[in-house]
Parts: C-alpha cells; sequence; structure tokens
C-alpha cells in the first residue's frame, strides 16, 4: 500500500505489532525495512496506540462503551480521540462521534471539522457493503487508513469504533474483522448480558483468536439489566474463553450511564 503526499511516499504492510506507532518530533515517516520469508518490506511504527472497538451485535452499547472509555482516558490527561470506521444513517456527520465528544465532555476536536474522525458517511442505515452500493459511492479504505495515520500523528492514543460487530461486510469481499485484523489492531468486545449474548460473545472472540488478534479487553455493558444469574455465569464463562485462547482476562463492567454526567469508570486495566 502506497500514501503520498507529506515528506515522502511511504509503504505500508501491516503484521503482529503494527498498532504501535512511531513518529518523529517532526512528524517525518519513517519506514524500517524488514524481511519475510526472505523478501524486503517497509513498515512504519508510530507513538500512538490504536485499538479497534467493536461489538457482538448492533446496538450492545458500542458508541456508549466507545465514549466512556475515551472519556476515563481524557479525563486521566492522555490525548485521545475517537474515530468512526464506516458511519451509516447519517449525512454530513457522524451521531456516534456527536456522541463521544459528548459524553467526553471537550466539545468538536478540529479533527471533526476535517473529517478525519468519520472518513466515510452513508446515508443509508445498512451495513456498510449495502450502504455504500446505494450511495453509489464505494467504502475507499485507504481514505479511512490515512485518517488513522494522520490521527496517530497527533493523538496518544486512537480509538476506532467499527459499525455493527466483527462479521460485518465492509465489501463484497472483505469482514470489519478480517480489516482490522490486517492491521494488527488489538480489539476491545463489548458485549452485555442479554439473553443470547454469550453465544455472540464467544463466536466474536473465536473470529478474532483464529485471526491472531490480541484482544485487550472485554466492556461488559450492564444496560439493560440482565439476571443477576445469567451475568455472573456470562462473566465466568467469557473469563474461561479468553484463559483458554491465551488472552488476558480483562472484563470491565459497564454500568447503566446517563447524560449529563455520565459517571466515570475504570477502563485502567484495558489501557495497561
Amino acid at each position: 500500500m502506497v500514501y503520498r503526499g507529506l515528506k515522502k511516499t511511504v509503504f505500508m504492510v501491516y503484521f503482529p505489532g503494527a498498532a504501535e506507532c512511531d513518529f518523529s518530533a517532526r512528524h517525518e515517516l519513517l519506514p524500517r525495512r524488514f524481511s519475510i520469508g526472505g523478501q524486503q518490506d517497509f513498515r512504519i511504527i508510530m507513538k500512538s496506540s490504536i485499538y479497534f472497538v467493536s461489538g457482538i451485535d448492533t446496538d450492545i452499547g458500542k458508541s456508549i462503551a466507545t465514549g466512556m472509555m475515551a472519556r476515563h482516558l481524557y479525563r486521566a490527561g492522555r490525548r485521545v480521540i475517537t474515530l468512526k470506521l464506516v458511519q451509516t444513517g447519517n449525512t454530513g456527520f457522524s451521531e456516534d462521534i456527536a456522541r463521544h465528544r459528548e459524553i467526553m465532555g471537550c466539545g468538536l476536536f478540529p479533527e471533526d471539522g476535517e473529517r478525519l474522525t468519520a472518513p466515510e458517511i452513508y446515508s443509508f442505515p445498512a451495513s456498510p457493503h449495502l450502504a455504500a452500493e446505494i450511495d453509489g459511492r464505494p467504502i475507499d479504505l485507504e481514505k479511512i487508513l490515512r485518517a488513522v495515520r494522520l490521527l496517530c500523528e497527533r493523538y496518544e492514543i486512537v480509538l476506532v469504533e467499527g459499525a455493527g460487530g466483527l462479521a460485518v461486510p465492509l465489501t463484497e469481499d472483505l469482514l470489519t474483522v478480517d480489516f482490522a485484523s490486517r492491521q494488527n489492531w488489538p480489539l476491545i468486545l463489548v458485549t452485555s448480558g442479554r439473553l443470547g449474548s454469550l453465544n455472540h460473545t464467544i463466536l466474536s472472540l473465536e473470529a478474532a483468536a483464529v485471526r491472531k488478534m490480541k484482544i485487550s479487553g472485554v466492556v461488559y455493558n450492564e444496560s439493560p439489566k440482565a439476571d443477576p444469574m445469567i451475568e455472573k455465569d456470562s462473566e465466568r464463562m467469557i473469563r474461561r474463553y479468553l484463559r483458554q485462547a491465551g488472552q488476558p482476562e480483562v472484563l470491565v463492567r459497564l454500568p447503566e450511564v446517563k447524560a449529563p454526567d455520565w459517571g466515570d469508570v475504570d477502563f485502567s486495566p484495558i489501557f495497561r
């Protein structure tokens, strides 16, 4: 993949650990040559950390969870920004980005006005591949990656919120989980205790694990409240699966939060 238009042409490939980014003080891109299977390639390491936030389903509380994680980091003095991978059902601006900023309590960032935080917006509320077809404009994946890279130049942490779940198609031939795994973005999965969620959670974790994605943590959304016995067993089973998959047993409970105060939740186990 080739990006042009900054200080030099940059050749990018993705490999485990590439979510860690490194730029010089002048934000010059630093290509490093390395070898895979005897072939020479280039990679970019940035100082920022990128996390991919997905959910087990739509309307699982992913946008609230992303906003609350950004709020936690922002209030802790970290330079954090969120990006919506693909926004559907909107025109001109991303409602999810607006919700993130509301929860963070910081107002809009200049990058929001530049459309770096929502590089692809479609009017029809559907899976990205269908929304793009209806609007007659294919999803520009390089545009999305370029936006992520620019945010990495300016911020310490970038939270990339997906659209729907991991198996949602971005294009006819590319699932969200495949796109995210190719960038080596660690996964933060949002789930809940509602009936059927354990099945969806384990399937999502399995999809990530077989693609060698690092799972930084699971956010357990407690809204709406589920049966206490189901919640307790769901947490136990999720932790058990993470352990069996060789992943950190990190699970943060997100209680019901509401505007205007939103409250505070400690997400530090995910961002250690």
